[in-house]
């Protein structure tokens, strides 16, 4: 609606300046309203802004986290943006069950709170996490020695022809 509405105004007002532009003789002078109408446009683009969403900032290193990790006998972490730039929304699957945590972007680990406790994210490698079924992986992430998720980082060959 914002954006019909806005494009409707900036037609008017490019027709309302053709017209002042094409005037002739000494007493042609632009309409007294232009500046109440340049500042409405602006009024009108500052509603469009989503105050949430910064194009301009750059993308936090926790950003490449985002999505499933998984783990050794089934256990698994999905990250999750929540809203504003630095939150996610964690899902935790542990032999016990899956468990959900509001988590921080804090330089690069993401801090949450499970069980009264501070905890951090951060990345590893399989052999960090001391989970042999990890060992030699590289992209990882671990929450403390023996929890631990990684994803593969080499691509699948193509399947061989006949």
């Amino acid at each position: 609606m914002n954006i019909r509405r806005s494009a409707c105004f900036g037609a008017n007002l490019a027709a309302l300046l053709l017209l002042v532009a094409c005037a002739k003789g000494e007493d042609a002078h632009p309409i007294d309203n232009v500046a109440v109408a340049d500042n409405m446009a602006a009024d009108e683009m500052i509603d469009d802004v989503d105050p949430t969403v910064n194009s301009a900032a750059p993308a936090l290193p926790t950003d490449a986290w985002i999505g499933k990790w998984i783990g050794v006998e089934g256990l698994m972490l999905d990250i999750q943006p929540a809203g504003e730039r630095g939150h996610y929304m964690l899902s935790v699957t542990l032999l016990d069950g899956t468990n959900s945590y509001d988590g921080t972007a804090d330089g690069d680990m993401i801090r949450f709170i499970r069980n009264g406790r501070t905890e951090s994210i951060r990345a590893a490698t399989g052999d960090e996490t001391r989970l042999k079924w990890l060992a030699g992986k590289q992209n990882c992430l671990m929450i403390q020695q023996g929890e631990g998720f990684c994803r593969d980082d080499a691509v699948a060959p193509p399947p061989a022809r006949p």
